[in-house]
């Protein structure tokens, strides 16, 4: 593996930076690095590709899938810096790394009002954007067929046109902790990851939301099961829609989702059984049922000032997904509701499963109170006079997450260094796995067969 030390960045790049430095790259290294657009936005911004080495093998790394995660940017730059400085690795796998700078540059570029600092968490959710689920271009509802985001339709173009061995999603975590999602296993990588964790002092999240009835190939490392059809709500929640991760799977490509936090919470790595398990979880349910009462009369008093607020339609998208799932998602979390509809019974629960669904609602509920501040503060004036309670909300919210869940943050440089070592660990074991398998005609499942479909977080 690479020795990669740490590096001085002190802020994520913004999406024109990525581009900028790219390009400085490659005019150092017009030999072994090339940089061209594969695709454009719906706002018009090139999506650019950047790519190092000479091999017939390829290893796609995705970044910025969700506009508010904006280390992969800058995981990419520095996996490429590492890759031109030592090629030895890339050149014994006889392999090419092809590096997307930000799938979607148009969420990127709505988050500048948090990117570049300071980093508290009351400016990041006043300044949080995401979009609503069905404009998140990683997510395939209606299939690759039907896909019609051009930044969709660039990924699913690509991954045809290199079929790479090893596919790299690069997520950010807000609040929490480091873990990774598997679409095949590769042994070994969990123990590397528990490793390049404790070196950097990351936290693992050994019990994670979005994989809380998935099967577990390690600590922190998680597969991802196959789908099965459902309704919008169950699409957020499970992601039970097919997806750009799943959608090279024909090609034997191995996709890992690698999440990198941005503040750690200790206590997600904490394997320990519970002491009353029953008890927390009504007190999460309880929470996040009085702060989505709270956020939907906040809603109903905004809404009719909305029409001349700025782009009100994509901010209430999230706004109205997140409000959608939290009645549904209290009752999962409640002992006292769970199950008795037919529905997934809680799975054995360890402390950091507790601590990850308290981290969970509170996420959800600061998430809806941020875009309701954007929507408040973009139409210029405050008719319904919420401001000041949403503000007294986001600020008792997040004081919860740095007194109650003990939040730290994470330097930047920290949480760049432990996502690139994780993708080079994966780059490892799957060019090997490749190796073994390359000349098989297929393994079960892989082949003839065609994309296979997914249920996500």
């Amino acid at each position: 593996m690479w020795r990669c030390a740490l590096s001085p960045l002190l802020r994520y790049p913004s999406v024109d930076e990525l581009g900028a430095r790219a390009a400085a790259l490659v005019a150092r290294h017009p030999r072994d690095a090339r940089l061209r657009p594969v695709g454009t936005s719906r706002a018009g911004t090139p999506m650019w590709l950047l790519s190092v080495g000479h091999g017939s093998r390829h290893a796609l790394v995705v970044a910025g899938p969700h506009a508010n995660e904006p280390v992969g940017g800058a995981t990419v730059l520095h996996l490429a810096e590492r890759a031109l400085a030592d090629p030895a690795p890339t050149e014994a796998a006889d392999a090419t790394w092809n590096l997307l700078l930000c799938l979607d540059p148009d969420g990127l570029r709505r988050n500048e009002g948090w990117l570049h600092g300071p980093y508290t968490l009351g400016r990041y959710f006043r300044h949080f954007f995401r979009p609503g689920f069905l404009e998140q271009p990683e997510w395939l509802p209606d299939g690759a067929a039907a896909a019609t985001l051009p930044e969709t339709r660039a990924l699913l173009d690509l991954q045809d046109e290199l079929r790479p061995f090893l596919q790299c999603s690069l997520h950010g975590v807000d609040v929490g902790g480091g873990f990774v999602e598997l679409t095949h296993d590769l042994p070994g990588l969990a123990g590397r990851v528990a490793r390049i964790a404790g070196r950097l002092g990351i936290p693992r999240e050994l019990g994670a939301y979005d994989t809380l009835y998935w099967p577990g190939l390690g600590p922190a490392v998680y597969r991802i099961p196959p789908p099965r059809r459902g309704d919008l709500a169950a699409a957020i929640t499970e992601a039970a829609v097919e997806s750009t991760w799943f959608h090279p799977y024909r090609h034997g490509t191995v996709t890992a989702v690698v999440e990198a936090p941005m503040w750690g919470v200790a206590t997600v790595e904490d394997g320990s059984p519970p002491v009353d398990a029953d008890t927390v979880l009504r007190l999460v349910s309880r929470t996040l049922r009085h702060d989505t009462g709270l956020l939907e009369q906040l809603l109903a008093r905004i809404r009719p000032h909305l029409a001349a607020a700025p782009d009100a339609e994509r901010l209430l998208a999230p706004v109205d997904d997140y409000l959608l799932v939290c009645p549904g998602l209290a009752d999962a979390w409640d002992p006292d509701v769970t199950g008795t509809d037919g529905g997934h019974p809680l799975p054995p629960l360890s402390t950091a499963h507790l601590a990850t669904l308290r981290i969970s609602g509170r996420r959800l509920a600061l998430r809806t109170a941020g875009l309701l501040h954007q929507l408040v503060t973009a139409a210029g004036s405050d008719p319904a006079g919420v401001l000041p309670e949403l503000d007294r909300l986001i600020d008792l919210w997040c004081a919860d997450y740095l007194d109650g869940c003990g939040a730290r943050w994470i330097p930047i440089a920290r949480q760049v260094e432990y996502q690139a070592r994780v993708v080079q660990a994966a780059f490892e074991l799957a060019a090997g796995r490749h190796a073994r398998v390359g000349s098989r005609s297929g393994e079960p499942g892989w082949g003839s067969q065609t994309a296979v479909p997914m249920q996500l977080e």
